[in-house]
């Protein structure tokens, strides 16, 4: 019995690290930009925003002002809770987003 306690043990300590180091991608940055649960209004970034259209400009500026554009719009346009600046998700979202930056776009 003590063997598989230390088993459980183990295998809940060594998922919760590998779980916590993910940190930020494009990926999630997508799916956050595409995820209509962000705010209570059910839209999304895409909403206002598909493939990026009208954040060309936004996606120049230096990732901290960008983090605050992001948080506006989840506040005003989606009514919903900030997210953490120094989160994963938000640099998620920058990353994303920075993706639009560039002419013709």
């Amino acid at each position: 019995m003590k063997k598989a306690i230390y088993a459980i043990l183990l295998v809940t300590a060594l998922a919760v690290p590998a779980a916590a180091s993910e940190g930020p991608s494009l990926e999630r940055g997508k799916a956050l930009f595409e995820d209509g649960k962000l705010g209570t209004s059910g839209k999304s970034c895409a909403t206002c925003h598909q493939g990026g259209r009208k954040l060309e400009w936004a996606a120049t500026y230096e990732e901290e002002k960008l983090a605050g554009i992001i948080n506006n719009c989840v506040k005003q346009a989606l009514k919903g809770k900030p997210l953490d600046p120094d989160s994963d998700d938000m640099k998620s979202m920058v990353m994303y987003i920075k993706t639009f930056a560039g002419p013709g776009r």
